[in-house]
């Protein structure tokens, strides 16, 4: 009879290897963790990431189809916020905001800054008349009106006075009359510019048929108004100490819609830059010299 002998205890059914097995034995692993436990958890990882570069890619796209939209806008803000090439003024004078960085334009600086009544240039108290008694700088302003249109638009335009004398701070309201001479409803757009162009950002339109496009059906005649007023600001600035004589031009275009769709002149661009007052700007003479190199030599 063979004597009893007690087993060795095993470790079945636990993760932890049996203490009888030697160390060579054991599963060692070698080189970097895997990063992904499987094939579809790799695919789902990297479909995510082409999405988000999606929607980064559709963000920007839209944002820069965005700027070509407001680009024309954009624009016509900035010249009217700095009487840029004699743009008249239709912005109201801002109210010192929060500090902002010393690179910002100025004119950024009055788009950003909140207005106030005490401040707001188009604000009753300040639309009063300085008159020359009360303050030795002030003096009447000589307000000449002209006008024109393009070759492609058969309408009359013309001023119903030919100038008025105000006051700095003193409204004042003129016409403009308009007549379609053809048989078919006819769109026009009018651009405007003040000469000289230093006392442009001191010019301030109320109200302007400039504002909007303007449609006028066969055979009409409108008159259009023009309510506007010099800012007292003006006596302030030492470049318009000498200026006393102010040429308001007004040039009526056909109007075309562009690839945007907005509305725009239809004449060639040196055309309405000109009608613009930016001919002698470095803007035009880039424009012009661009025209110029493709046509011959005159000489």
């Amino acid at each position: 009879m063979k004597p009893w002998v007690r087993p060795l205890a095993t470790n079945h059914g636990s993760d932890q290897p049996s203490p009888s097995l030697s160390p060579s034995r054991r599963p060692i692993r070698v080189g970097p963790t895997p990063r992904y436990r499987s094939r579809e958890e790799m695919y789902a990882d990297r479909a995510k990431k082409n999405r988000s570069l999606l929607m980064y890619t559709g963000a920007v796209i839209v944002s820069f189809l965005g700027l070509t939209y407001a680009a024309v806008p954009l624009y016509r803000l900035f010249c009217s916020a700095t009487g840029f090439a004699g743009t008249p003024s239709t912005r109201t004078q801002a109210a010192p905001g929060p500090e902002y960085p010393e690179w910002m334009p100025e004119w950024l600086k009055i788009l950003l800054s909140p207005s106030t009544a005490s401040q707001d240039r188009f604000a009753p108290s300040r639309l009063i008349a300085v008159d020359p008694a009360d303050d030795p700088k002030s003096r009447r302003f000589k307000v000449t009106f002209t006008s024109s249109t393009s070759t492609a638009l058969p309408w009359t335009f013309r001023a119903a006075q030919h100038h008025v004398y105000v006051l700095p701070g003193e409204s004042s309201l003129a016409f403009y009359t308009a007549k379609n001479n053809s048989k078919d409803d006819i769109i026009g757009i009018a651009t405007y510019n003040v000469t000289p162009d230093r006392i442009a950002p001191y010019f301030s339109k109320i109200e302007c048929f400039c504002f909007d496009e303007q449609k006028l059906l066969a055979s009409e005649t409108v008159d259009m108004p023009l309510l506007f007023f010099i800012d007292k600001d003006v006596l302030d600035d030492p470049s318009c100490r000498n200026v006393e004589d102010v040429v308001l031009s007004y040039t009526f275009f056909r109007a075309r819609r562009n690839q945007q769709g907005h509305l725009e002149p239809d004449a060639p661009e040196d055309v309405v830059q000109e009608s613009l007052g930016f001919q002698t700007y470095e803007l035009a003479k880039q424009e012009s010299d661009k025209l110029s190199k493709g046509m011959p030599d005159r000489d």
